[in-house]
């Protein structure tokens, strides 16, 4: 009698056996619950400095695609270096300018030397012409000589002055402008009196009496 109890109560209390179906629930269980474990510790990875650095760090592709390219950084270089303009060939033009018109005004040692060798041809070839051609080979070459010398240095100084005025930038220094001008009107002075003289429209050749 109590052998067959005991048997009875050993049967009930024993384990069942698991089937495949029990297995695979079991199974996928665990899965969610892992799954769910990580997606509550991705927050909480998310709340340290390091995992909040990590996250605002940019990805490299973006960051390569913001950074400027070479041919960028080399436009950008050139035009760095390129050198920037002084003014010193225009303001040395203007000077150069002014010069030739003072020169021009007070005469020049070409004048002279051209003038004293007109003065000897005459005084060579009209030794025994009248007195008006030795007055014309002697005094009035000599003294036209001596305005084309001068008119020539007035030309130069005169288109140099009106090519500074005109090329000049307009961020050159104001003194540039203002010597060139000067140079024109010193360089326009100075032609119209070489004009006049060569052509004796200002003083005439003296002349001898009858």
């Amino acid at each position: 009698m109590d052998i067959t109890k005991t048997d009875e109560k050993t049967a009930e209390t024993a384990p069942e056996p698991k089937t495949e179906a029990s297995s695979e629930v079991e199974a996928a269980t665990e899965a969610t619950t892992e799954a769910t474990a990580e997606t509550t510790a991705e927050p909480d990875a998310l709340d340290k400095p390091d995992a909040r650095a990590a996250a605002a760090e940019p990805r490299d592709d973006a960051s390569d695609d913001d950074e400027p390219g070479d041919d960028d950084l080399a436009d950008d270089e050139f035009l760095a270096e390129a050198p920037v303009g002084t003014g010193v060939g225009a303001g040395g033009a203007a000077v150069v300018s002014a010069a030739l018109g003072a020169v021009a005004l007070t005469g020049t040692w070409t004048g002279k030397v051209v003038s004293e060798r007109e003065t000897l041809i005459g005084q060579i070839t009209s030794q025994s012409g009248p007195p008006a051609q030795q007055i014309s080979e002697i005094y009035g070459d000599a003294w036209h000589s001596t305005a084309l010398v001068n008119g020539v240095f007035s030309l130069l100084a005169l288109v140099t002055a009106v090519l500074v005025l005109v090329l000049a930038r307009p961020e050159r220094p104001v003194w540039v402008r203002a010597v060139a001008l000067g140079g024109a009107v010193l360089g326009g002075l100075g032609l119209l009196l070489s004009v006049g003289t060569y052509f004796d429209l200002f003083l005439s050749l003296p002349t001898t009496g009858s």
